[in-house]
């Protein structure tokens, strides 16, 4: 579905991801961890069209994404959520679902539009009644509400930026949208009992570049990524457990 080949990014002289390539299958859930500063919101960016790339290749269905605009990438199927959510507080919850809607793949209707708002709103656990507002949400239920934006663009690939906040409902949750509803998903998580649990694979950056990627159990024990992330054998030991349980 996707195949991302010698992604680049520089800032002045600053090389924030350096010639990053993979790839990620139809109905797969990719793990992109790594410390702070790794690269992987510029990599985010660069997938939706937030950025436009120094190098490198995006190949989304078959067809060069990189440099698009944003609002023709999301058309094309690509949603995501970002880590601080930004919700029009003059909106109602389902209003913000509805204002993504319009800009994904359906084009919808108001009608249909609303329905669909509904339906995301539901599935992550959100009041549906159209007369509930924002303000008072707390910080779940704004992750929540930035799921079900993403959502309502009707994506085939969902890009989830610390979408749930290692919330214990994250793996079923996104598990469930992987398979019910047929969306692929590359997953950034620091909690990393909870993504062992959901993901397929693992891919692992450091200072811009992908030191390793593989299965979880295989990346929880890589000596490098133990110095540069886990920290501890003991946090190695705990992500292979968590891979083991999933």
């Amino acid at each position: 579905m996707l195949a991302v080949r010698g992604l680049t990014k520089r800032f002045g002289g600053f090389t924030a991801v350096n010639n990053v390539s993979f790839g990620v299958e139809q109905g797969e859930i990719l793990g992109l961890i790594g410390p702070n500063g790794s690269g992987k919101s510029t990599i985010f960016n660069m997938l939706s069209g937030t950025l436009v790339p120094n190098g490198g290749s995006i190949r989304f269905e078959e067809r060069e994404i990189a440099g698009l605009a944003p609002y023709r990438i999301i058309n094309l199927g690509i949603g995501r959520t970002f880590q601080i959510p930004r919700p029009f507080h003059r909106l109602s919850i389902v209003e913000n679902v509805v204002l993504s809607g319009f800009y994904g793949q359906g084009r919808h209707s108001r009608v249909k539009a609303f329905e669909a708002a509904e339906r995301a709103l539901a599935l992550v656990g959100l009041p549906t009644d159209r007369a509930a507002v924002v303000d008072g949400l707390g910080a779940a239920a704004l992750k929540k509400l930035e799921l079900a934006k993403a959502l309502a663009t009707a994506p085939k690939l969902l890009l989830a930026d610390e979408s749930l906040s290692g919330l214990d409902e994250a793996a079923a949750l996104l598990r469930r949208i992987c398979k019910e509803l047929g969306i692929t998903i590359i997953w950034v998580e620091h909690i990393m009992g909870v993504l062992m649990r959901v993901v397929d694979r693992v891919m692992v950056l450091d200072h811009g570049e992908k030191i390793a990627e593989d299965l979880p159990a295989r990346v929880a024990t890589d000596p490098r990524v133990i110095e540069v992330y886990l920290g501890t054998q003991a946090a190695a030991v705990s992500a292979v457990a968590a891979a083991a349980r999933a």
